[in-house]
């Protein structure tokens, strides 16, 4: 507090305002000088800790006042070049030790017999202390420019530990805004004009790495994270909680035409969100609120990224999520098949409405209807309901309970969108992560892909219309092929560094039988006379046997000699 004061004596002193030309020196001083003396009171009270944060919170609002809005229409400030890492390295080293500082405490409560009231006023003031470090490094974030905000969140990524670390107990995702400035969640909105700005790969990539792991509160996170940068019209809050929205347009969806940019960037990285979807769907441990999340991820994609390929892109993913539950080739439970049944009606249900076609609308409404008298565990108001009575198996027979792509191809055929490619199943694509975790191995999904590919299209005739240049771009890939050779490299070179001598010599002279072997045939082919031009022959014993000439005796036509 006292710091605090003589901070707020210093400002009026100087006559900081928006305008002024020392705004930018006097800030960087400022800051440079708090987060010395953050550093060497780092041992100190939760309460002095938060009070220099806070300061530090001040000092940035300062500095951004009329310079930087909700968009950035002038050159970034220059105050923040020299020490913007500067300031997300100190603040994230001291979030650190506050959540050291908290499990060391509730380590020691928890191994003592007695409890002090005391000890548990410590334990929430810091989270006092990381409140005000999450909310400093929101709101400092939320004044960069889109370069530097991908930057930082690429620096965030590197620094924050995922394996074995409780980070899921820091709430970063519901922390509010500074209350002197926006309201809007700065840990995590960095929004962006265009979509490759707010996600570029160095950043996507990790993160989606972290929607794979088995702990589904830290894949809730990821997803909440993900909303806060796709969802640039702020309409996730309209769309909370998974439920069958019986008219769309009340919501008042606000969005924009789909940018040219935004188009490439789905070209590129959709098949990247699609893949993560359909594997975040089909983990044992998700929970009512993950299915929200998955819903929620769905329902942005449409509103701000959804031109009509992705609208098709989309269906396809939902189709084979319903297939998936319904095949059940990984033995899920029951609570988890009918809860992506569940989420592929919602999902349908709402993408009819915001794509605004009559026959699709119809078809879906219909199912969901049947749903409701047959089978309500199919949708989210049941299946997500304490008590909700699951069944012990699903009749994929059913057809009227399930949505059918043919008809949906007949809903959509007509301009605008390829409904053709409805036929096509989804089968996620193969990345690195598959190698590294439990997922399915790079032969086995395109065994599998290649056997739905075979039953899908018979005809081949089909087979050559959906030839498209994505496919082509596919099949000249060589990212894989490298990865496979590399992999056989190493298993060489560790065979001959380990296995016995005996093993190898053996190998070796089978190799060298089969080279042999393989030579012989050749230089048989090569080195034989071909037949004689004359065609004069031998017959023995019901033979035919052609006579040898010669090479320089052969005659052959003038128009083969040179």
């Amino acid at each position: 507090d006292v710091l605090l004061n003589v901070f707020n004596s210093y400002k009026n002193s100087l006559n900081f305002s928006a305008d002024s030309p020392n705004v930018a020196q006097h800030s960087h001083h400022v800051i440079q000088q708090v987060l010395n003396h953050l550093d060497t009171h780092n041992k100190n009270t939760p309460r002095v800790r938060a009070g220099i944060v806070q300061v530090l919170l001040e000092t940035v609002a300062i500095a951004a006042k009329g310079s930087v809005g909700d968009e950035i229409t002038t050159p970034p400030n220059l105050w923040l070049g020299p020490t913007v890492l500067e300031v997300f390295n100190t603040l994230l080293k001291h979030l650190r030790m506050s959540v050291d500082f908290e499990l060391g405490e509730s380590s020691r409560r928890n191994s003592s017999t007695s409890v002090s009231s005391g000890r548990g006023g410590k334990e929430s003031e810091e989270r006092i202390v990381q409140n005000a470090i999450i909310q400093t490094i929101g709101f400092f974030g939320g004044n960069l420019p889109d370069y530097q905000r991908a930057e930082v969140m690429m620096f965030i990524m590197g620094k924050v530990p995922v394996y074995g670390t409780p980070c899921h107990t820091l709430d970063t995702v519901k922390i509010g805004g500074y209350d002197g400035g926006t309201d809007s969640n700065h840990c995590t909105s960095f929004k962006s004009k265009s979509m490759a700005a707010a996600l570029p790969p160095p950043f996507l990539d990790p993160l989606f790495s972290i929607s794979l792991m088995e702990d589904s509160e830290l894949r809730q996170l990821v997803l909440e994270i993900l909303h806060n940068i796709i969802d640039r019209h702020d309409n996730r809050a309209k769309l909370r909680g998974i439920r069958i929205i019986p008219n769309v347009a009340a919501l008042k969806i606000k969005r924009e035409k789909i940018s040219k940019q935004d188009v490439a960037f789905m070209k590129k990285h959709g098949q990247q969100l699609y893949r993560h979807i359909y594997l975040g769907c089909k983990e044992e441990d998700n929970v009512h609120k993950n299915f929200e999340l998955l819903f929620t991820t769905l329902a942005i994609l449409t509103i701000e990224l959804a031109n009509e390929e992705v609208v098709i892109d989309l269906i396809r993913l939902a189709i084979a999520l319903q297939d998936m539950a319904l095949a059940n080739e990984e033995s899920m439970p029951m609570f988890i098949r009918c809860g992506i049944n569940a989420l592929v009606a919602a999902y349908l249900n709402f993408l009819s409405q915001m794509i605004a076609n009559p026959p699709f609308c119809q078809h879906v409404s219909k199912v969901i209807e049947l749903r409701n008298m047959d089978a309500p565990y199919l949708l989210p108001e049941h299946i997500f309901r304490d008590k909700c009575p699951i069944p012990e198996s699903l009749d994929k027979e059913d057809r009227q309970l399930y949505f059918q792509t043919a008809d949906m191809a007949e809903c959509l055929a007509g301009p605008g969108y390829n409904a053709e490619r409805l036929s096509i199943p989804y089968v996620p694509q193969v990345t690195d992560e598959d190698r590294l975790t439990r997922r399915r191995s790079l032969v086995d999904t395109i065994s599998l892909q290649v056997d739905i590919m075979s039953n899908s299209l018979p005809d081949k005739s089909q087979l050559a219309e959906e030839i498209t240049f994505e496919t082509l771009k596919k099949a000249i890939d060589t990212t894989g092929l490298e990865e496979q050779e590399r992999e056989k490299r190493r298993q060489v070179m560790e065979k001959f560094q380990k296995a016995p001598f005996e093993e190898i010599a053996a190998h070796c002279e089978s190799k060298a039988n089969m080279l042999h072997d393989r030579l012989a045939q050749i230089f048989e082919l090569t080195i034989r006379p071909p037949p004689s031009p004359s065609g004069v022959v031998s017959i023995s014993a019901g033979h035919t046997q052609h006579q040898s000439v010669p090479v320089y005796e052969m005659k052959f036509p003038d128009l083969c000699v040179y």
